[in-house]
């Protein structure tokens, strides 16, 4: 890797601006920050509008609905740019870029390269090549053999960060592209995440939310599991506070909750728990390996074990086939878990899944009807749960400042958002907060002195 490079006219390449345009999940985001920290080595200082870079990446996501025109959209509106700016490089990675490779390219011409979520750490040379040769290139292989390490790579890790401890997934629901646009399941390995948080917590995190796209069917290659991983952290690092996202129904077992209850002054009881549907029929036509009975007794289980868990889940309606029994089934869940946060999407095809070959497919009309009916439901039962943290005192990581108000802002462990008065001084901290407000998603408090 070289700290400067040229292009085809020998021109030095310095303190060049790029520009990341980010969507979907929070891999993608911890993506781009890698992209961020490995472009800085190269020289390219990130900037905040498209405007004033010199390379604008856009790291896509084809989870949700219409990805590659959103992609199309975006480069179209950078054309005008590209004309002003002869040093103007655009790419695409992600999941589109995974997904449509080489087609990208052809079907949009202002585009100069286009690589795969296997080739994040191969951008640096990437960039050299598109500005040395000024040619075209493509980057999306699966590198299935290699094992999964990395370090985390962030410019500013800040109070609360995030740490990749797998990639890629092996379930092959039929609704979800992550499987060919992430590839096969891989996990780092346990002692190297232990250094990695370790160094994360010498410059100052205080907190990590460990990532996956199924986090709990973690396994080094020295044999140990998720529950394993988590409890080495909580007990043999010095990070505060642990979070992990997103777990998978079929994975969440006794081990797991024995290991939050033991370590609950530092593992986080929070617990995002994707159902997708609450009727049985539907998950296995979603393939998702558990029946609504066994969702409701891991419920359970863990309600048992992490009293005071505060639970959220993610939920697809309209997906092929849904009767409106099946739907209201869905519906029915909600009341009986309780889940205090819920995020609900319309069933999308995407390419390369089973679902997308499904016959007995919904009209946009009736998803969207049973979206707003889901949210109408949800926000019948979230606001009384709320309620319940009115006169609590919770615990509060403060991260956030405002100099205006002379308020701050910090997550509880039940990943509740908490504004209370307070000054900078704070920021970096845990802190008692009694609720005097609360609100499905933010709380409201004042500090108090335990």
């Amino acid at each position: 890797m070289q700290e400067n490079f040229t292009d085809n006219n020998n021109e030095s390449k310095e303190n060049l601006g790029v520009y990341i345009s980010t969507y979907g999940c929070q891999m993608n985001v911890n993506d781009t920050d890698r992209m961020y920290s490995l472009l800085e080595m190269v020289n390219f200082n990130p900037v905040s509008r498209p405007e004033d870079a010199d390379l604008i990446i856009i790291n896509s996501c084809s989870v949700r609905e219409k990805p590659v025109h959103k992609v199309h959209s975006e480069v179209g509106r950078y054309k005008n740019l590209k004309k002003s700016n002869s040093k103007l490089r655009i790419g695409v990675g992600g999941c589109v870029g995974q997904q449509e490779k080489k087609n990208l390219l052809s079907d949009v011409p202002l585009l100069d390269f286009v690589f795969g979520t296997d080739a994040i750490d191969e951008l640096p040379d990437i960039v050299e090549k598109i500005y040395r040769n000024d040619q075209k290139i493509v980057r999306a292989r699966f590198e299935h053999q290699k094992p999964y390490q990395i370090q985390t790579l962030n410019r500013n890790p800040g109070i609360s960060t995030f740490v990749n401890i797998t990639k890629g997934c092996d379930n092959f629901c039929t609704f979800c592209v992550v499987p060919f646009t992430r590839g096969r399941e891989r996990s780092r390995s346990l002692n190297e995440l232990v250094k990695d948080v370790n160094s994360l917590v010498q410059r100052g995190v205080k907190e990590v939310t460990l990532l996956g796209q199924n986090v709990n069917s973690y396994k080094s290659e020295c044999g140990a599991h998720f529950s394993k991983l988590l409890e080495v952290l909580a007990q043999d690092t010095d990070i505060e506070r642990i979070r992990y996202t997103t777990s998978h129904p079929k994975d969440f077992d006794q081990e797991l909750c024995d290991v939050m209850a033991r370590n609950r002054e530092k593992i986080c009881e929070y617990i995002h728990l994707p159902v997708q549907s609450g009727n049985s029929e539907v998950l296995a036509r979603m393939n998702r390996g558990y029946s609504r009975k066994e969702y409701l007794d891991k419920v359970l289980m863990i309600k048992n074990f992490v009293p005071g868990v505060s639970l959220s889940t993610d939920i697809i309606v309209g997906f092929p086939g849904e009767t409106e029994e099946q739907f209201e089934d869905t519906l029915s869940l909600l009341e009986e878990v309780e889940y205090e946060t819920l995020f609900a999407f319309k069933y999308s095809p995407r390419p390369f899944t089973k679902a997308a070959k499904f016959e007995d497919q919904l009209s946009e009309q009736q998803k969207s009807e049973r979206l707003n009916q889901l949210f109408a439901k949800h926000d019948e039962i979230a606001f009384p749960l709320a309620k319940k943290y009115e006169g609590q005192i919770l615990k509060v990581l403060v991260e956030k400042h405002n100099l205006e108000t002379g308020k701050v802002n910090g997550r509880s462990t039940q990943n509740k958002l908490v504004h209370f008065s307070g000054g900078s001084d704070l920021i970096g901290k845990t802190v008692s907060v009694e609720i005097t407000e609360a609100f499905p998603q933010t709380l409201r408090g004042k500090r108090v002195e335990l």
